[in-house]
This record gives structure tokens, C-alpha cells and sequence, in this order.
């Protein structure tokens, strides 16, 4: 009886000590990359937050390390909260949010849905929706620079359809600059969001629309029933890198604009460059940046909770 009990003991024993050397010896082989992963995230948000807290700038002669002889606490951050120039730029950056997204997102959907079925031709047009998408964005804003001059393509072909001369200052005007540089985004980016969404569709079960289609179910049924409940997870997942890359829009608008005429096309990474570049006001560039995180942070907690729900959802 003794001996009975013993063996299972001694056998969990061994189980243990060996799980307990996997844990030790994987540590061991890990940890020169969490090192590595906490010196790259850690280290400068740390010093990001150190810098925010003092008025340091490069034209003061010392190291960051010595920003602390310039410390003002959180002064960097009351002069934030009533900056009209830093809060009319994180405007227009969320209206570009608006407005290309949501664009960016049917155009994309719509040609997912088109690219859902084999026809001739396919690879082809699926290559030339691709293209925009490769073009590097600097160069994209150069493209659309020339486009939307006033003696350039875009009023030509508006001319030859209304029969009259139109000559429409485009980036010289307070109120179309901004919109050429929405057009410009939505051309450049609208394939990404095809491009993922195309995937999620491949994931949807041919059976099961073909079992619908079978039972009389008409395409906006099967769309409403079967395909959006499926893409859910996709969708959330598009939206969310769109929203945080169009957050980011720098290259294209600065190249076409300048953030001008004035500071009309100004978004919040434009007011960041020209603060951290012309300015040299370093401290307070870093209180900027660590906000901007911030609020990126709560989104993307957001769409992973919906995310996780809409996983959850499916799966009941």
C-alpha cells in the first residue's frame, strides 16, 4: 500500500521540479529580450516623461539629462490645456479622422465585396487597387502637389466637364487645401482597408452562404445575417489602424501644403514638427507627445474591447 501511494507522489514530484526548470531555463533564454523590448518602450517614456516636466531645450547647452536644472513641473501641461493653437490642430486632425475613415472604409468594403467573385480580369485589377498603396507618401503628396495646382489636372478636367474655365486655387484656399488633402489620404490608403477587408472575407463559410442563398435568402440578407456578423472582428481591426495612422498624417499634407495656407491644413503632427523644429521647445513637445499617447492608448484599449466582444459574440 506504501508503495502504491509513493509512485504517483514521487512521479508528481518529478513533474514539478521539471515544469519548474522549463519556467527557470525559458526565463533565462528570455531574458536578454525583455531587456531588449524594456529599454526600446520603457526607457524613453520614461525620459519623455522627465522631459515634459521641465522647459529643456537643446539651445540650452546641456544634456537632456540635465533638464532638471530647468524643472517647472507640470507647467508644460497647464500651458497645454490652453493652447487654441495645439486644440485648433487636434481639431482638423480629427476631422480628417471623420472624413477619410469612414470614406476609406465603404470604398474598401465595396471593392472587397466586387473582389468576392472570380471574373476575368481579377488579378489584374486587383494589382492596379494595390498600386496607390506602394506609392511612399511623400511622393504620393508630390503627386497630388501637381494635381490640384490651379493650372493643373484636376481643374482641367473640371473645365472640359462644365464647358468653363475653372481655375480653383486649391492649396491656396483656407477652406479646399484641406480637402485636397482628404482626397489625397483617401486615393492612398483606401487599398489598405480593401486589402484587409478582402481577408476577413475569405474567412467567411462559403457553405453557409451557399445554404441561404439556397433558402431564398437575398444578398442584403445574406450581407446582414451571415457575412457582417463574421467581419465583425476584421472591421474593428481595419478601423482601428486606420484611425491611429490617420492621427499620425504627416508626409502627404506637409509636402502639399505645409500645413498652410496659414495654419488651415495644420494637424497635431504638423503643430508637433514645426513646434519641435522651429521652435525648439523640446519640454513642451514632449508634454504634447505623451497626451497624444495617451488618448492613442485609450482607443486602442477601446477597439480591443470590441474586439473581444465581437470574438465573444461570434463564437456564441
Amino acid at each position: 500500500m506504501t508503495d502504491a501511494i509513493s509512485i504517483p507522489t514521487v512521479a508528481v514530484a518529478v513533474i514539478a521540479g521539471t515544469d519548474r526548470e522549463s519556467r527557470k531555463l525559458g526565463f533565462r533564454l528570455t531574458l536578454p529580450a525583455q531587456i531588449l523590448v524594456l529599454f526600446i518602450s520603457v526607457f524613453p517614456l520614461l525620459m519623455q516623461l522627465y522631459i515634459s516636466m521641465t522647459d529643456w531645450s537643446p539651445l540650452d547647452g546641456v544634456g537632456w539629462w540635465m533638464a532638471w536644472e530647468s524643472w517647472n513641473t507640470f507647467a508644460n501641461y497647464t500651458d497645454l490645456a490652453v493652447d487654441t493653437r495645439f486644440w485648433d490642430a487636434l481639431g482638423r486632425t480629427v476631422l480628417v479622422m471623420l472624413v477619410c475613415v469612414p470614406a476609406e472604409f465603404l470604398l474598401g468594403f465595396a471593392l472587397a465585396l466586387l473582389f468576392m467573385d472570380d471574373f476575368r480580369g481579377k488579378r489584374v485589377f486587383y494589382s492596379i487597387l494595390l498600386m496607390p498603396m506602394m506609392v511612399v507618401p511623400a511622393v504620393a503628396g508630390y503627386m497630388f502637389f501637381m494635381l490640384f495646382q490651379s493650372g493643373g489636372p484636376i481643374n482641367d478636367i473640371i473645365s472640359n466637364l462644365t464647358g468653363a474655365q475653372f481655375t480653383l486655387a486649391w492649396l491656396s484656399s483656407p477652406g479646399w487645401a484641406m480637402v485636397a488633402v482628404m482626397v489625397a489620404d483617401i486615393w492612398q490608403w483606401t487599398p489598405l482597408m480593401f486589402l484587409i477587408l478582402l481577408a476577413g472575407l475569405a474567412g467567411v463559410p462559403e457553405d453557409q452562404l451557399r445554404a441561404a442563398t439556397l433558402l431564398g435568402a437575398s444578398w442584403p440578407q445574406r450581407f446582414r445575417t451571415i457575412i457582417l456578423p463574421k467581419m465583425k472582428t476584421i472591421i474593428i481591426i481595419a478601423l482601428a489602424i486606420r484611425v491611429i495612422e490617420n492621427f499620425k498624417i504627416f508626409d502627404t499634407l506637409y509636402i502639399m501644403t505645409g500645413g498652410g495656407p496659414g495654419v488651415a491644413t495644420e494637424t497635431i503632427s504638423v503643430y508637433i514638427y514645426k513646434v519641435t523644429q522651429n521652435d525648439l521647445i523640446w519640454g513642451y513637445v514632449a508634454a504634447i507627445a505623451l497626451v497624444i499617447l495617451i488618448v492613442l492608448s485609450i482607443a486602442v484599449n477601446f477597439a480591443i474591447k470590441k474586439m473581444n466582444a465581437a470574438r465573444e459574440g461570434g463564437r456564441a
